[in-house]
């Protein structure tokens, strides 16, 4: 019989092993990704003390156009990327939350990127 791989379990399993190895400090906060199939979200987070301080997705009612593909991730890291500019944050460290860098991850990185935020 064969056995289908379960997508959702490896994705969280890579995210697990690359969050050893990577955390957010109150110099350099962490760029968290979250894909789902209709939208994109963007954190920056400080995990020495728990707290979100920026965040940004296609689900906000001031978001506008299609929110499903490249050009809204793009719209998104720059979004995220302003916002952490106006709090005074501008280096970061990124974190794909175990998703491939390809696509709509790539693109919200680019965009940040291209915002001023640096990593």
């Amino acid at each position: 019989m064969i056995r289908k791989t379960d997508k959702k379990a490896m994705r969280l399993h890579r995210h697990v092993r690359v969050r050893g190895k990577i955390s957010g400090t109150p110099n350099r906060p962490r760029l968290n990704v979250f894909r789902s199939n209709a939208n994109i979200y963007a954190q920056i987070i400080d995990d020495v003390n728990g707290v979100t301080l920026v965040s940004a997705s296609t689900v906000e009612k001031s978001f506008e156009g299609a929110k499903g593909n490249a050009e809204a991730a793009k719209k998104v890291g720059q979004l995220v990327a302003e916002r952490a500019l106006a709090k005074g944050i501008d280096t970061v460290v990124f974190d794909r939350g175990g998703y491939v860098y390809h696509g709509r991850v790539a693109a919200l990185a680019d965009g940040a990127r291209e915002a001023g935020l640096k990593f």
